[in-house]
């Protein structure tokens, strides 16, 4: 018989924003996407996958969103600042990712 596969809806419900934030903010990345099975949800930034579980400052919540804790900011170090996007994976049906959002920190 013929596989018939049927289309599983797998699409973005939130897509984080352009962020201006001010050093020592906390900012939070909005992304939430939407399965049968779960979403694996992961962040890049500068096209670069970020490893949040070594990471002090910036966590995962529970819904997919990026949290940036005190953000840091001076002339020579600006690790927060860029562009991020939200990767949303499911096993068996692929990857999609979400719009770029900029994260700019202001200045004094």
């Amino acid at each position: 018989g013929s596989l018939v596969r049927t289309f599983t809806p797998f699409y973005f419900l939130v897509e984080p924003m352009d962020i201006l934030s001010v050093r020592g903010a906390s900012v939070i990345m909005n992304c939430s996407a939407y399965c049968e099975t779960s979403p694996k949800i992961e962040w890049k930034k500068d096209g670069t996958f970020l490893n949040l579980v070594s990471d002090d400052r910036r966590q995962l919540l529970p819904d997919g969103s990026l949290l940036i804790n005190s953000v840091v900011h001076s002339k020579h170090n600006k690790p927060d600042e860029g562009y991020y996007q939200c990767v949303a994976t499911v096993e068996s049906l692929g990857t999609i990712v979400s719009r770029t959002a900029k994260l700019t920190v202001a200045g004094k």
